[in-house]
């Protein structure tokens, strides 16, 4: 029996809350107290695994201790060091760009706006996000592929474009969960809602999920 969409919400966020908890975090590692190493950390994990991610920073952030550090890197020494990350060759000249911008203008400080930390190279609204949600304890919905793809399963939005499905979760999500959503949406990515091959026979959403008779069976 279809259920309406504000009662398929309430029914999604009520399983994530029970199952996942309400805490917005990050599997990216970092010292809490630095902003930049989650920042650029999250630059890295573009195209690339958190856990791949954390094994490159583990070295990089003892080498490059600050930020000053990063902005005064040797950029083909840098493209090395985070050689396995993916598109070093953009990630390197992003970071090393992004350092020099927030060495230069503001004093070594990571801004705490939407629209600041999307002017920095590298960094779009996923990343700001983040950066809003995991270090300045702002309601932030951050849109990765995980998120994108479980809102479409789940009937939440019908938007490719991650934009529109920030904009659309906004509407649909009390503001105290958009920041959880992120963690909990990965997740249930990760453990149910698997791509490119659901486990809909073992989901707990399958009664209300309008994807659940389309999607491959395990």
């Amino acid at each position: 029996m279809a259920v309406s969409l504000q009662k398929r919400v309430k029914r999604i966020l009520e399983e994530f809350d029970s199952r996942y908890g309400t805490q917005a975090s990050t599997y990216l590692e970092h010292d809490a107290s630095k902003a930049w190493q989650l920042l650029f950390a999250t630059i890295l994990s573009a195209q690339c695994t958190d856990a791949r991610v954390n094994m490159v920073t583990k070295d990089l952030y003892r080498k490059y201790p600050d930020i000053r550090a990063f902005a005064e890197a040797d950029p083909g020494e840098l493209e090395q060091d985070i050689h396995s990350t993916g598109f070093f060759h953009s990630k390197a000249r992003n970071i090393i760009a992004s350092a020099r911008i927030l060495t230069e203008q503001y004093d070594g400080q990571i801004p705490d706006t939407l629209e600041e930390l999307t002017k920095l190279p590298g960094v779009g609204r996923k990343t700001a996000n983040l950066m809003l949600s995991q270090f300045f304890g702002q309601d932030a919905i951050v849109v990765d592929t995980h998120v994108g793809r479980i809102s479409r399963k789940l009937g939440l939005t019908k938007a490719e474009d991650p934009a529109k499905v920030e904009a659309d979760l906004q509407k649909l999500l009390p503001r105290d969960h958009w920041s959880a959503f992120n963690v909990q949406g990965i997740a249930f990515g990760r453990t149910i809602c698997k791509a490119p091959r659901p486990r809909c026979g073992e989901c707990y959403l399958a009664d209300i999920c309008p994807s659940c008779e389309t999607a491959d069976k395990p």
